[in-house]
């Protein structure tokens, strides 16, 4: 193997990939957090405020992060109406309060809590809203955006103690480990999963799809994004989702059908589509949340079930990104985590009253930090591209899900090195860390993936007489997990 592709094994993910970082004359600046690292002087009130310089970064590498943590989640601002129309909401109201949130959100996550992480309505609990809540309940849809709204208010009351840190020092550092890994693996399912690359099969449960003009297009793209990223090709993954994006344009139009990328009710056989540039925002679905209905007993699991869901999806995606990108505090700690969990409690408790169901930190997030983005900067900046499909949501059928998957699957890529860390000679820690390895990407629930290695190491330590080493919390969280996953 060529060696100068292969970084050491103790570099984090700043060091195996950048080359998307610009780096700038030594000197010494302080972080948010209090160290200090090697960087040019910051020279701008705008570098000052996000520690842009003192991060190693630079203002370009920034942007061109936060352009592409988009790209790679823009599908959200059709996906989440589409499902969310389900339960009789208007499409058009419903992509308004996805938009909306997504740019409160991820405004308030960089310029608060200074992190290059997007906020957008979570997937998962948008499926949970609409087919759980309300269709398999019966609940109306204006009783579960209430029901959105209440489990903000013990969100926020939860970030306002602090629980957040009681909660990551009682997580051991190998189930760390393991749920970044985890959660790597689960992004580049998504991304084969999008590509439909990887397929469901009535007999083996999965299987990979035959080759067929958008798949072959697919693999050239992913093909052409790894060479760029193996020679550290600075924006290599945007660079490569607008590449495969102009390939994708003859599908459809001189050969092949892209028909099976979309829903039925917008399917077409071409995969890039132009449908025009303008529509008019829909704001009919603000306000609409029915408070007092939401708080009938039968409806209290759903308001805990949507609090834990937020709480655990945020805290294990600002765990792993830590642990990619290396942002942490001077105790290992993510960074600045108490006003990421602050933003995060906010965004769910706003997205009631705009509309939708509840937003959290996005784990294509990584796919900007695996860019370069290390500041609040890039989380703003994506922010601002949201904003505009207040007016633009028919240019959104411009980018397929074939183009932003290789992408999804190099991030998995990069967040896998966390796994030569964990201890594999010692079995009570080693088996709850497979388990989140495994159950993450299978289950396809960051939460229920977590929620079973931590049960798993609670009853290991337990029943190998290692009890002293359950923290307090860990015990807490063990409970939550057996209440979450009975309630699912």
């Amino acid at each position: 193997m060529d060696s100068s592709l292969s970084p050491p094994a103790s570099h984090t993910l700043d060091v195996a990939l950048d080359a998307t970082i610009d780096k700038a004359p030594a000197a010494t600046t302080a972080t948010n957090d209090g160290t200090r690292v090697a960087g040019a002087q910051p020279a701008s009130p705008l570098d000052r405020y996000f520690g842009i310089t003192a991060l190693g970064s630079t203002f370009r590498t920034e942007v061109i992060a936060g352009i592409t943590t988009f790209l790679a989640a823009m599908y959200i601002i059709v996906v989440n109406p589409a499902i969310l129309s389900k339960t009789g909401m208007a499409f058009p109201a419903a992509l308004t309060a996805t938009v909306l949130i997504s740019f409160f959100g991820s405004c308030a996550m960089g310029l608060y809590a200074r992190n290059p992480v997007l906020v957008a309505p979570g997937m998962g609990l948008n499926a949970l809203f609409a087919f759980t809540m309300v269709h398999g309940v019966g609940m109306p849809w204006q009783t579960a955006l209430g029901c959105v709204f209440w489990s903000g208010i013990l969100f926020a009351l939860l970030a306002a103690l602090n629980v957040r840190r009681f909660v990551v020092e009682a997580i051991p550092a190998n189930l760390r480990y393991a749920i970044s890994c985890g959660i790597g693996l689960f992004i580049t399912v998504i991304g084969l999963v999008n590509a439909k690359l990887v397929v469901s099969d009535p007999v083996t449960v999965v299987r990979l799809a035959h080759l067929s003009p958008p798949t072959v297009t697919f693999l050239i793209g992913l093909a052409l994004t790894t060479v760029l990223v193996a020679r550290r090709v600075n924006g290599a993954l945007m660079i490569g989702i607008v590449v495969t994006t102009l390939m994708a344009v003859p599908i459809g139009r001189l050969w092949g059908d892209g028909s099976g990328y979309f829903p039925k009710e917008i399917a077409t056989a071409t995969l890039v589509n132009f449908q025009g540039f303008f529509a008019a925002p829909d704001f009919s679905g603000i306000g609409q949340l029915d408070l007092m209905g939401a708080l009938k007993v039968a409806y209290l699991p759903f308001i805990f079930v949507m609090l834990f869901t937020a709480f655990f999806d945020t805290l294990s995606t600002f765990m792993s990104i830590a642990e990619a990108g290396n942002m942490k505090d001077r105790d290992g700690n993510p960074r600045n985590m108490r006003q990421a969990m602050i933003v995060d409690s906010f965004s769910v408790l706003i997205s009631g009253p705009l509309g939708t169901s509840p937003a959290n930190a996005y784990i294509e997030s990584a796919a900007g930090i695996a860019q370069g983005g290390r500041t609040g900067l890039t989380a703003v900046v994506c922010a601002l591209l949201f904003l505009p499909f207040l007016f633009l949501s028919p240019m959104l059928s411009l980018v397929p899900a074939i183009a932003t998957a290789p992408a999804l699957i190099l991030v998995g890529v990069f967040m896998m090195e966390s796994v030569a860390r964990i201890e594999w000679h010692r079995m009570d820690e080693a088996i709850p860390s497979f388990i989140a390895l495994v159950m993450i990407p299978i289950s396809y629930s960051i939460t229920d993936g977590i929620a079973y290695s931590f049960l798993a190491f609670v009853v290991l330590k337990l029943f190998t007489g290692r009890v002293k080493e359950i923290k307090p919390a860990m015990w807490v969280v063990a409970a939550l997990a057996v209440l979450l996953l009975t309630q699912m």
